[in-house]
């Protein structure tokens, strides 16, 4: 279905010589929905994911599917890792084995973890969400029922992109047994207090530099429309691969395989969960018992080259307790696909504190 839905497209047309300045370009577009539907092969992928344990279970109502991996190490700390939008459990794949087993992997087995790494609902094998209001904290305190089932008393929760908003709430839901949280960003913008833009450091404006540009040049675009009219965009993104495809590969660009974009790609078509995966911004935009106060829990955050980079100034304000603040001079929003080294190996460093 997915092939002869591809094949009959109707494409739109374009002006010249634009580039990204208007949004995709229909080239790259081509390419992606020629390959998806001629040479991308999901069976392959499919293989990998099922190479590891998969469990389903049901927490407040609504499915949930998970990969729990446990090391061959017995001292080995729990981690819950949480993925992000359009990404899926996919995301971790390449991770799964340096981190429950760094001893067969050149590493130390000291730095070893049980590893979680569950569906958000509403993605993928956790199916459409049934009902409103599953924003960031409800899957966090969702994450902490998991770990409970699960028999840990104590675990570290590590994130990228939405994941970096789920896992510092995971922190807060139960501070008495996460040790640390780890993440690729901290998502905090200004509030409009004059203060916050006083005696910043060189770092705090170039980040805030970067953070307007970023917005200006339409980098939260598809945030803005998927928290107002998450509904009437499903329409268009179920019903259309090639719309769907075009609509992610905004964020993706040209900084992961082909692949790895189809695979995520590929799930949230499968599964029929685009239209609930962009529920979440709106659910997250409509929260209205946000808490006010910052988060406690020993926050650590790898920072890449060509990620959104957090303004330490704000970060701060909204995470009280950062003790590891790294930059790195390569990798993108997808660090654990393209620079998957440098994630591992800052993931490790924040946690030998905890064990």
């Amino acid at each position: 279905m997915r092939q002869q839905r591809l094949a009959v497209t109707t494409w739109p047309d374009e002006l010249p010589g634009v580039g990204w300045s208007y949004g995709v370009p229909l080239d790259h577009v081509r390419e992606l929905v020629d390959y998806w539907r001629t040479g991308y092969d999901w069976r392959a992928h499919e293989a990998r994911l099922n190479a590891h344990p998969q469990f389903t279970t049901t927490i407040d109502g609504q499915r949930v599917h998970f990969l729990h991996i446990r090391s061959p190490e017995p001292d080995a700390l729990p981690l819950i890792a949480t993925h992000g939008w359009p990404m899926s459990v996919f995301e971790y794949l390449d991770l799964i084995g340096p981190l429950t087993d760094p001893r067969a992997h050149g590493g130390d087995p000291a730095d070893a973890f049980h590893l979680v790494v569950p569906s958000l609902p509403g993605i993928g094998f956790s199916g459409p969400t049934t009902e409103p209001g599953w924003h960031m904290r409800r899957v966090a305190r969702a994450w902490v029922r998991l770990m409970d089932r699960l028999g840990y008393d104590r675990n570290g929760a590590h994130g990228n992109d939405r994941g970096s908003m789920v896992s510092p709430e995971v922190g807060r839901e139960a501070a008495g047994k996460v040790v640390g949280v780890h993440v690729t960003q901290l998502f905090s913008f200004p509030s409009g207090d004059p203060a916050e833009f006083a005696d910043l450091t060189a770092e705090d404006q170039a980040a805030l530099k970067f953070l307007d540009e970023f917005t200006s040049g339409g980098g939260l675009a598809y945030n803005a429309y998927q928290s107002a009219q998450p509904q009437t965009l499903a329409y268009a993104l179920q019903d259309s691969p090639a719309g769907w495809l075009a609509w992610v590969s905004q964020l993706y660009r040209n900084w992961v395989d082909r692949d790895f974009l189809l695979t995520n790609a590929t799930l949230y078509w499968l599964t029929r969960t685009i239209g609930s995966s962009i529920r979440y911004y709106y659910a997250d935009a409509h929260d209205q018992d946000r808490p006010t106060s910052p988060t406690t829990t020993p926050t650590g955050v790898a920072i890449f080259a060509e990620d959104f980079q957090s303004v330490p100034k704000l970060a701060h304000r909204d995470h009280s307790n950062i003790v590891s603040w790294n930059h790195y001079d390569r990798g993108s929003h997808f660090s654990h696909q393209d620079a998957p080294d440098l994630a591992l190996a800052d993931i490790r460093e924040f946690f030998r504190r905890f064990r």
